[in-house]
């Protein structure tokens, strides 16, 4: 896979080693089972795979050579270049000015720009109302577009499923930037309506049942189907496509609920099933079935408590913590900051979007064991830190230098 040139102080010599190791062990990735730091008193062991993807290490480079090439210009992102507030601030103290926020609401009035600027897609990639708004003012984003070849390859698969007559189930967050852009692809080609979950994915098979009266369908999806969107006529061929970073598992579960809807409904076998239910696959990117086949291989492992780092609207993210809530006391945290000391932790709750306190964090019985992870948009520096702050906290420990020296070439 390309190497990218991402900022050194992105990086981390402790998780580099450490993932460079696995990768020379483990070239096909079969290996789940989590890394073991044992700095004596605390054992932390790390997922196998964590930290920047493909998409998030390809935008982030764009980024700053498109800043270090461009010096005297006005430069843009449309929004946040990825769900990172480290990665976000480092872009604004450079110059660069969002023109939306995280929802697509303006910042700066696109009237602003001038065909001499310069708009950076972000890794979500965009709508192609957006595009063309941009396009009209003479801003051609091709040379500064960072989507991820991953989005991109969800917006394939419903555009081939699309020319096939089918209409198209996104699963994904409605007001997520990667959901949006992904929609207004696929509205494009053929009707096309977000399902967020599977509790209104339940809710939209009982209009293809007939269950639901179709009139109740547009105030209970308002703001979530294509233009024109007819439920009686435009649900009787479908796919599912979905953001790339929800939940594997959910994703798979609700395809599966609807092709059993289409089975029922129609009388449908194996061999008539394509007559009605389009064969889309996992359109999940790898680094999000990776990440998340990590984790829930790391949670067999027995601990005191999880601890999730990555930025606290990180889709992605959320769902690792999500998959560790399951199991033990999870932390989320955004950086080692959040560690106010041994005793205390400031940690968000992605179900109420607030920051909670919580005090006697650490057990008093050594040695204490934690499983750690990060979001696809998190530095591993970030990772480092928070692991040296931890590992601070107890006396006696072995030294970060000769943790790192177990994953080095001998």
């Amino acid at each position: 896979m390309k190497q990218f040139d991402v900022p050194v102080f992105y990086r981390s010599p402790l998780i580099s080693a450490i993932k460079r190791k696995r990768k020379e062990k483990d070239k096909l990735k079969k290996d789940f089972t989590p890394t073991l730091l044992d700095f004596g008193p605390v054992k932390i062991y790390l997922a196998r795979h964590f930290g920047f993807c493909y998409g998030v290490e390809n935008a982030i480079e764009i980024a700053f050579r498109t800043i270090d090439e461009n010096p005297g210009k006005r430069i843009y992102l449309l929004s946040e270049m990825i769900h990172n507030p480290q990665v976000n601030k480092d872009l604004l103290s450079r110059g660069i000015r969002f023109l939306q926020d995280t929802h697509g609401r303006q910042i700066i009035p696109f009237e602003e720009l001038t065909p001499d600027d310069i708009v950076l897609i972000p890794a979500f990639g965009t709508t192609l109302e957006i595009e063309k708004k941009l396009n009209a003012i003479g801003i051609h984003t091709e040379k500064y577009n960072t989507t991820c070849p991953f989005v991109e390859k969800v917006w394939n698969r419903s555009e081939v499923i699309a020319r096939k007559d089918y209409s198209i189930v996104i699963h994904g967050k409605p007001t997520h930037e990667e959901t949006r852009a992904t929609f207004s692809h696929a509205a494009f080609n053929a009707p096309s309506v977000v399902v967020k979950n599977m509790t209104q994915t339940i809710e939209l098979a009982k209009y293809i049942t007939g269950e639901k009266a179709a009139e109740g369908f547009y105030e209970e999806f308002k703001g979530q189907y294509s233009a024109n969107f007819d439920i009686v006529r435009d649900l009787e061929r479908l796919g599912v496509v979905n953001q790339t970073t929800m939940l594997a598992s959910d994703t798979q579960a609700i395809a599966d609920y609807l092709k059993q809807v289409m089975i029922d409904k129609y009388g449908l076998t194996r061999d008539t099933l394509a007559e009605r239910f389009a064969d889309t696959r996992d359109t999940l990117c790898y680094a999000t079935n990776d990440n998340q086949t990590s984790v829930s291989e790391m949670l067999r492992t027995p601990a005191d408590f999880a601890v999730v780092v990555g930025g606290y609207n990180s889709s992605n993210t959320s769902h690792l913590v999500e998959l560790c809530e399951e199991t033990l006391p999870t932390y989320f945290i955004n950086s080692a900051e959040k560690i106010l000391s041994r005793n205390e932790i400031l940690h968000y709750n992605f179900h109420t979007k607030q920051e909670l306190l919580t005090t006697g964090f650490l057990p008093a019985a050594v040695p204490v064991k934690i499983l750690m992870t990060s979001g696809a948009s998190c530095p591993d520096a970030l990772v480092e830190q928070v692991i040296e702050k931890i590992a601070g906290f107890f006396g006696e420990t072995t030294p970060i230098e000769e943790v790192a020296a177990n994953f080095l070439p001998r």
